[in-house]
């Protein structure tokens, strides 16, 4: 049984920047912004219910389409009592300014790979923006996983006076290995004959160097275990035989074809390669002297939560997160999420999650509480 997407109360668009350019950590700017955002609930006489819940790489603000688990009354997101603000971030294609958008100096023009770099840092300084047009001065808590994760990491450290809890869940900054995986998948997106340097037309889009892409990133956000025990060494459910062919497809292969297909009809080819990028250059101590004077700014309640099985960001390198922060003076506490779905883990196994997690958006709930029942549906980052 899966939960149904839960639709939002309010979804719109903010623009700024109109005049004056928002400035990037890299130095270019961009003029203007478009953010869309969606809210789940209302917020408040005080403004100050507001629970901000970043995306991953390719999630979007429609937070009740891809965790919708954790709404309701009696889950982790009551939005009888809070706000859900979900923004998407700048450089996606669901909405905010990013390669798909016009061009302002060229026009019926999209920026494609012109779009300048960005970083997370760049889009936690757009987020807080919308938040100032919306009367949010201080956030409940702002939760979020992988880049997500990132995001909440860096709100606590950039804006600490405006976030009570922070939850950043699978999130620290990338090892060689990942850095490697993900230089990769941009390659594979780039070797691609219809890239054409990033100015493809919508009609003739890299989609299999995309599909490609997704498919190495794919293999990055689930277990070896998880894998082995739904496909093991299985021939492609199609029928191929790939022992008789050297096209012929196990399982796997088949699953991982499929996944990179579906994904091209969504998402967008620069896009990927831009917030792959900004992904690649999380480092808490970007703007500070070290990570320790980073570290030391936060004054939220921080909860690191790592997944058993993640080898993308593995627990040992968030516990280690959570030991340097503890070392900074920082209030902090650390879990580890039990789940064979690897990295993907915190969308899979969502409602173990909210388990973790509900102590810090609500202190009044009994531990009794915390028992919620529906199969999370399987998903990716």
């Amino acid at each position: 049984m899966t939960a149904a997407s839960v639709e939002p109360t309010v979804e719109a668009d903010f623009t700024f920047a109109r005049d004056e350019p928002f400035r990037l950590a890299s130095g270019a700017a961009l003029r203007p912004v478009t953010l869309r955002y969606a809210l789940y609930g209302e917020l408040n006489e005080a403004r100050d219910n507001g629970i901000l819940v970043c995306h991953a790489l390719s999630g979007s603000a429609r937070v009740g389409d891809w965790w919708p688990q954790l709404f309701g009354s009696d889950s982790l997101f009551d939005t009888t009592r809070y706000c859900v603000i979900g923004i998407n971030v700048i450089g996606s294609c669901y909405g905010s300014t990013g390669p798909t958008s016009t061009h302002p100096d060229r026009e019926g023009e999209n920026y494609g790979s012109d779009f300048p770099v960005v970083t997370i840092g760049d889009m936690v300084n757009a987020q807080a923006r919308l938040l100032d047009y919306l009367g949010v001065d201080r956030l409940a808590c702002v939760i979020g996983g992988s880049i997500g994760g990132m995001q909440a990491l860096r709100w606590a450290v950039d804006f600490p006076g405006r976030v009570e809890r922070c939850i950043a869940i699978g999130a620290t900054a990338l090892s060689a290995m990942g850095l490697a995986l993900n230089h990769l998948q941009r390659q594979a997106i780039r070797n691609d004959p219809a890239w054409l340097g990033g100015r493809y037309t919508p009609d003739a889009k890299p989609v299999s160097g995309l599909a490609l892409a997704r498919a190495i990133a794919m293999c990055s956000y689930k277990s070896a275990e998880l894998l082995d025990e739904r496909f093991a060494r299985r021939p492609d459910r199609s029928g191929e035989d790939p022992n008789g062919s050297v096209m012929g497809r196990f399982d796997i292969a088949g699953y991982l074809d499929y996944q990179g297909l579906i994904f091209t009809r969504r998402f967008d080819a620069n896009s990927y390669v831009v917030i792959s990028k900004a992904m690649d250059n999380f480092d808490l101590e970007h703007g500070y002297e070290s990570e320790y004077e980073a570290l030391r700014r936060i004054t939220a309640r921080l909860l690191l939560v790592s997944i058993s099985s993640d080898w993308l960001f593995p627990a040992s390198d968030v516990r280690a997160v959570a030991a340097r922060a503890r070392s900074a003076g920082v209030e902090v506490e650390y879990a580890e999420l039990e789940s064979s779905h690897g990295h993907d883990g915190f969308l899979a196994d969502a409602e173990q999650l909210a388990r973790i997690v509900r102590g810090h958006v609500d202190e009044e709930r009994s531990a009794a509480d915390l028992l919620l029942t529906p199969e999370a549906e399987d998903r990716s980052v």
